[in-house]
């Protein structure tokens, strides 16, 4: 089992508001811009190839929690764009930015509040499917979402949490809840909590879930 000191003190730092990534889950980005494409090449010549998914905090300041994920699937379009899946590693907290000569962000992170993500996938013994599901079907009519109910029927606790936080709608700060919820059943209970303050008038925003 890998551990966190293993992990690199400091790594290259993606900031994205709205981009939600969790241990052991799958974000994938289209990058464009030069400096993530630089980026994205000096990782890949890492042994780690982690990169850390940060929320911006205000116009130039991050939040301190963000989660770092390791390139697993890269592919490069016509026009030079990089089409890259993270898988989730850990989540850290950032200690300070670091100056340095590369076109993008770079900070000392601190792992070692975060050592159950690098564990066994979490589970969730005071989960109510049935009262999840249900909550869920209402939520997305009221969307008007759509999504693979026997998918999420028959999804494992943590994938189901975890796949739901981060492809529902929810605003950059209640993203950012979710992620800081220190454990699978208090993300569950975060989740729960801004759906229904969702259904009662909260939020206009919809998405197609694939």
């Amino acid at each position: 089992m890998a551990k966190h000191r293993d992990l690199p003190d400091v790594i290259p730092i993606f900031p994205l508001s709205g981009a939600l990534l969790l241990p052991r889950a799958h974000l994938p980005l289209h990058l464009f811009e030069p400096r993530y494409l630089a980026m994205v090449e000096d990782v890949l010549k890492t042994d780690a190839r982690l990169i850390g998914m940060v929320q911006p905090n205000g116009e130039d300041r991050l939040h301190t929690i963000g989660c770092a994920g390791r390139v697993t699937a890269m592919s490069e379009t016509e026009d030079g764009r990089y089409m890259i899946t993270l898988t989730g590693v850990s989540r850290f907290r950032i200690v300070e930015e670091v100056e340095g000569f590369v076109p993008y962000r770079r900070c000392r992170v601190d792992w070692s509040a975060f050592a159950a993500d690098l564990g066994e996938d979490e589970t969730d013994p005071a989960l109510d499917r049935g009262r999840l599901m249900a909550l869920l079907e209402r939520f997305f009519e009221d969307r008007g979402l759509s999504t693979d109910w026997d998918s999420l029927r028959e999804a494992e606790p943590e994938l189901l949490i975890n796949s739901l936080s981060m492809l529902c709608p929810f605003e950059p700060e209640e993203r950012q809840a979710l992620l800081e919820s220190p454990s699978l059943e208090e993300r569950r209970e975060t989740l729960v909590t801004l759906i229904e303050y969702a259904l009662h008038g909260g939020g206009d925003d919809a998405q197609m879930l694939q």
